[in-house]
């Protein structure tokens, strides 16, 4: 059985085939293409439509080489960001980015009018600006016209799914992104959005991972050349496509999922929604199989990410390893920021950032690329330490593995600073975790996989995967120390 899976990042969007045979999965990556966020006069947006273009000729190059050995397709996304459908399904303008300004205030307002604790008990959702319940009120406020002529709102897997099916619905783990979703009642949180003056007609049905969206538009089957191609409804937000293939044999282990963002967190069984988790700033999104993920989203290697586009603006290029090796030959543990500092969401020149941040916090100012970069990788990694103490205290248990998953974990580095860190054994891979568990929901899907629990013992048959145990954990644990009173 062969599965095509579309895999959206902040950075590039990729085609990836997936083969399941005896028990095990191969992927095969056939198509590659950049996403890169387009500004104009009116702020940050994503270019869909030549995503959209990008999609179809991956499905068209899939095609031509598997033909009806295809037999489904399914999309994945980053969370939050949406896009709007007006009268008789047109396209409302390129969907905004989320690291666009425009939500700068926003929450502050929102929370005016209905309460934090009333914001949090409806949804479990963590705080951010870029949620996109507060990316709508922005719409509200600054484009009321535009917005009066929205009839759907649908987020950006759901639009893709729509481009490809003519099929308007949202999928649950997606819409638990939003902020506007409640996870106690299985629906959209509409008496919060009404209270603050929301239109909740905008809100479609939600689906479950899994299901079976439909086929194919005819204009778009004859462009790519698939026929008999059934799109489904994954893990639609990449993280909760990511979970579904970490391959942990039991319960108790934290997972990572590591890329631009990375998400620090549990699986459990129904959201927690309490004082602790709200005064912590946890959140509760979907999960593939029922589940829930309680986890903190943490500013991952975007910091490492925009140093990386800084210096190439200066004319050093520089790959992602050579950056790493600088990282190792430089002194460590001499200055730490918090990653998820404001100042570091979308800054001009990262590495003045970093250089700002710890010269205002009393610290050694890191001034090669190289201090810089071991800087951003071991404040991450003190961050994941201080994430797993607090859902520690929340669950009343610990959490004995650390499973971390996707791209990042091709930064050894960081793997094996995350274990020195945490002081707990690291287990790294796969790094195509999200593929992966998007390929597996389509085997589910389709009958060939029976459950979560096949499904991850499929991911550990089919996966190299790298250990890393703690090293120098005395001095990490004196820098955790000073990175806890930063936090403060």
């Amino acid at each position: 059985m062969r599965y095509l899976a579309f895999d959206l990042g902040a950075e590039s969007g990729r085609a990836i085939i997936g083969t399941l045979s005896e028990g095990r999965l191969t992927l095969k990556e056939i198509y590659r293409f950049p996403n890169e966020p387009i500004r104009i006069p009116n702020g940050l947006h994503w270019d869909v439509l030549r995503l959209f273009h990008e999609m179809k000729e991956g499905l068209r190059r899939a095609v031509a080489r598997y033909g009806t050995g295809l037999k489904s397709l399914a999309i994945d996304t980053w969370g939050v960001d949406f896009g709007l459908l007006g009268e008789k399904d047109i396209l409302l303008g390129n969907p905004y980015h989320y690291r666009d300004g425009r939500t700068r205030g926003i929450m502050e307002e929102a929370c005016k009018v209905v309460s934090r604790e009333e914001i949090f008990r409806q949804t479990g959702i963590q705080f951010m600006p870029i949620n996109s319940l507060y990316q709508l009120i922005a719409w509200q406020r600054q484009q009321p016209g535009l917005l009066s002529q929205a009839r759907t709102l649908l987020m950006m897997p759901d639009l893709f799914n729509f481009f490809f099916t003519g099929i308007k619905a949202s999928e649950f783990t997606i819409a638990s992104t939003t902020q506007m979703y409640n996870p106690c009642t299985g629906s959209w949180a509409t008496g919060m959005l009404e209270k603050l003056g929301l239109p909740v007609t905008l809100l479609p049905a939600i689906n479950s991972p899994g299901t079976i969206i439909g086929r194919l538009l005819p204009r778009v089957a004859r462009e790519t050349g698939a026929v008999e191609i059934a799109v489904i409804a994954t893990g639609s937000h990449d993280t909760a496509s990511a979970v579904a293939a970490v391959p942990a044999a039991g319960p108790e282990y934290l997972y990572i999922s590591c890329g631009t963002w990375s998400l620090v967190g549990v699986e459990v069984k129904e959201p927690v929604i309490n004082e602790q988790t709200f005064s912590l700033n946890f959140t509760n999104e979907g999960g593939v199989g029922g589940t829930f993920r309680l986890l903190k989203n943490v500013t991952g290697l975007w910091l490492v990410q925009e140093c990386r586009r800084t210096w190439a603006r200066q004319g050093e290029a520089l790959s992602y390893a050579e950056l790493a090796a600088l990282a190792r030959e430089a002194k460590p543990l001499t200055a730490v920021v918090d990653p998820d500092h404001p100042a570091f969401l979308n800054p001009e020149d990262m590495p003045a950032a970093i250089q700002v941040y710890c010269r205002e916090t009393g610290q050694p100012v890191p001034r090669t690329k190289g201090e810089i970069v071991r800087c951003a990788l071991e404040s991450l990694a003190l961050k994941y330490r201080w994430v797993l103490e607090k859902l520690e205290g929340i669950l009343g248990k610990q959490l004995p593995v650390i499973h971390m998953v996707g791209g990042g974990t091709q930064n050894e580095l960081l793997c094996q600073f995350t274990a020195s860190a945490i002081g707990r054994p690291v287990v790294a891979g796969p790094v195509e975790a999200t593929a992966a568990g998007n390929l597996l929901v389509q085997a589910m899907a389709l009958g060939e996989v029976e459950d979560l629990a096949a499904a991850r013992e499929i991911v550990r048959r089919s996966f190299t995967l790298q250990n890393y145990e703690p090293e120098g954990t005395e001095l990490w644990d004196k820098r955790y120390n000073r990175f806890v009173e930063i936090l403060s």
